[in-house]
């Protein structure tokens, strides 16, 4: 072989590894000074959909509000962080906009499913839900998980209640909607026989849209909810759950949760009953 040539090649080899050397370094880097660049601009990313009351919603002044809300807002606090910026997005994206860099934070009600903890990091949970069927009022074929068999069934795209419909309710039709506005609209036209949705999400979107409907059955499930981060930032990952656990233990997260949640809904009883269910289920 040509001497300059082979030395040519050689030269490109090595230029390339250089790069993807420096590619990988400069994104553990990213990945590593995420919490730092954080305290030096002095501002956070957090992603909510603002449309899942109580959750997270727009208020009168058609500012962010809800009970992630408040939480994101104490926690940026406990961080030492001077501003939270709000960025408003649907399930379906959060995962892909955590890990483009789109925001810093996903809190909206967000379970630590297995598909998702493929992709991104949690932290600690400090909120839980139990997702229930709702039906129209005067539906009287569907009385409990087993009576959606062959029926269709409407979801938040890319929630977790579509996981969970997904890997439970094999032989039902599942349908896929942007937001939970427009479930309820099919609901009530009939165009679907049954939505999956939380407990209080399901209340909330009835109430706004008007639909006559009832819950039947009992919960299918209690998912608990957490921040979602991009993977491999173990000092923001700290950071968050050092002022999470404080929340969690000096009664911020049973005072925000009767303010936006209900006071009759016992949110630290109910992430240590989902704790242990989960724990059941891995034995």
């Amino acid at each position: 072989m040509n001497t300059n040539i082979s030395s040519s090649i050689a030269t490109r080899l090595m230029v390339a590894a250089a790069c993807a050397l420096g590619i990988a370094f400069s994104s553990l880097a990213v990945a590593a000074d995420s919490l730092e660049r954080i305290k030096s601009e002095q501002l956070i990313r957090i992603a909510n959909t603002q449309t899942s009351p109580p959750w997270s919603m727009l208020g009168d002044d058609n500012k962010p509000t809800g009970y992630d809300v408040a939480m994101a807002r104490e926690l940026a606090k406990r961080m030492g962080i001077a501003k939270v910026v709000f960025t408003a997005d649907t399930y379906k994206n959060f995962v892909s906009g955590l890990k483009t860099g789109k925001y810093d934070l996903v809190m909206n009600d967000l379970t630590p499913t297995a598909e998702r903890m493929k992709q991104i990091d949690f932290s600690v949970p400090y909120g839980v839900e139990q997702f229930r069927i709702f039906v129209h009022k005067n539906n009287t074929d569907i009385v409990s998980r087993a009576t959606l068999a062959g029926k269709r069934v409407g979801v938040s795209s890319g929630s977790s209640n579509e996981t969970w419909s997904r890997a439970n309710l094999r032989e039902s039709d599942i349908r896929t909607y942007d937001n939970g506005s427009l479930i309820f609209n099919d609901l009530a036209i009939g165009r679907i026989d049954a939505v999956i949705i939380s407990h209080f999400g399901g209340m909330r979107y009835a109430e706004a849209n008007k639909v006559p409907t009832k819950e039947v059955g009992e919960p299918l499930t209690y998912q608990l909810a957490a921040a979602g981060l991009a993977k491999d930032q173990p000092e923001l990952l700290a950071a968050v759950n050092k002022a999470l656990e404080s929340m969690l233990a000096d009664g911020t997260v049973a005072r925000l949760s009767a303010q936006f949640v209900g006071e009759d809904y016992k949110m630290m009883e109910s992430i240590a009953k989902a704790k242990a269910e989960a724990a059941a289920a891995k034995d």
